[in-house]
């Protein structure tokens, strides 16, 4: 998705040339959109964005992307927001390698889409399991200040953006309760299950080489393994086909877990544990 030119309050980067990515380390769509680059071999600018600090917040940052998150992609002045558009945009400008086969040139962008409506039921995950009670309420002032923000998209309201005040008001409410736990992970075991009888039958999502739709879902697996869930009873074959990218230096890279987040991670294992709070008691899996 890019933004129309009169919608980037931003000016500097307009001048700004050769691909440059503002992200953040630990972001999952961020570490989608590095693989991809990796994969690629596609030289570009890093510019880190510390979600932690609230950077996405600022003034400069909205300028170029009102929903505040990242990865934002500037290439040659155009600004393109959304990591499954950034890859897909990108697949068309460097489409070799390629990383589509070409029997699914015209339904990637459907592909692709399941695992977007998913951006939220991982967040559920990560925020329970992964980081424990260091994820604290967005400030009111924030949630505040991104829905009173004017900026656009492509000259329209953005109910995306409504769904994330939505998410972080709610949680600022409630946290990640067990009954939404259960909810989300039964949404993604009935997807996986389906993976899991395409991973059956050939190496990749979509065939013999790998593709946006792996790098994607890739992303989302890491996470849910790391939080405990159960593959290796439920879906042995997309538990192998993981390990195989992980394997992979291009991916193995941009998912690398800093120190403080594995703490905070083995921490809240053990409570969870002691509490008999862990994703599998919790979905009864």
């Amino acid at each position: 998705m890019i933004l129309h030119r009169d919608e980037i309050r931003t000016k500097e980067v307009l001048g700004w040339k050769g691909i440059h990515l503002l992200h953040f380390n630990s972001s999952s769509c961020s570490q989608k959109t590095r693989i991809f680059l990796n994969l690629k071999g596609i030289d570009w600018i890093s510019h880190p964005v510390n979600l932690v600090a609230d950077e996405n917040y600022s003034d400069w940052f909205l300028g170029i992307n009102p929903r505040a998150l990242v990865p934002v992609l500037v290439n040659d002045g155009e600004v393109h927001i959304e990591s499954n558009d950034i890859i897909q945009y990108l697949e068309q400008k460097f489409p070799q390698p390629s990383l589509i086969p070409d029997e699914y040139k015209e339904t990637i962008p459907t592909l692709l889409r399941e695992e977007d409506e998913m951006h939220i039921d991982i967040r559920n995950v990560s925020f329970r399991f992964l980081f424990g009670n260091k994820i604290r309420k967005k400030k009111t002032s924030l949630i505040n200040k991104l829905e009173g923000d004017s900026g656009t998209i492509q000259g329209k309201k953005d109910i995306h953006k409504a769904k994330e005040l939505e998410f972080y008001k709610e949680f600022n409410k409630k946290g990640i309760t067990d009954e939404l736990i259960i909810q989300t992970v039964l949404k993604f075991k009935k997807i996986y299950d389906g993976l899991e009888s395409d991973l059956t039958k050939q190496p990749y999502l979509l065939g013999k080489q790998i593709s946006l739709l792996d790098i994607a879902w890739f992303i989302y697996t890491h996470r849910l393994f790391l939080s405990g869930y159960p593959f290796s009873k439920l879906h042995p074959k997309t538990l192998q086909w993981y390990k195989d990218l992980l394997n992979k230096e291009e991916f193995s890279k941009e998912v690398k877990e800093p120190i403080i987040l594995k703490v905070i991670r083995g921490v809240t294992r053990v409570k969870d544990n002691i509490k008999r709070t862990t994703l599998s008691k919790i979905a009864n899996f």
